[in-house]
């Protein structure tokens, strides 16, 4: 139990300089890039706690990206939703 309470926490500064905590709630590959899908630790007043903040990861700079184009992000979010629909309905069939 009390592991589940020292879940990772992502550091991430807005445009202010105030820090935001982040879950990490998975990375997931869209069309040869990697992506990360964060869920805010604690409410505030700019994100929502069920909303997901996509950033784009770059492994060379172990950097997180933001990404401005909206279109893009409901595409890697939409995709995201399809690979978790598909893992579950695996989880959910008998294998023998």
């Amino acid at each position: 139990m009390e592991e589940e309470l020292d879940e990772e926490l992502i550091e991430l500064i807005d445009d202010e300089g105030k820090i935001i905590n982040f879950k990490l709630l998975d990375v997931t590959e869209y069309k040869g890039v990697k992506y990360t899908l964060l869920l805010a630790a604690e409410p505030n007043d700019e994100i929502a706690e069920d909303e997901v903040v996509i950033f784009r990861l770059n492994e060379q700079e172990e950097s997180l990206e933001p990404i401005e184009d909206e279109a893009l992000l409901q595409e890697i979010f939409d995709f995201y939703q399809q690979e978790a629909d598909a893992e579950e309905g695996l989880d959910d069939t008998d294998v023998n």
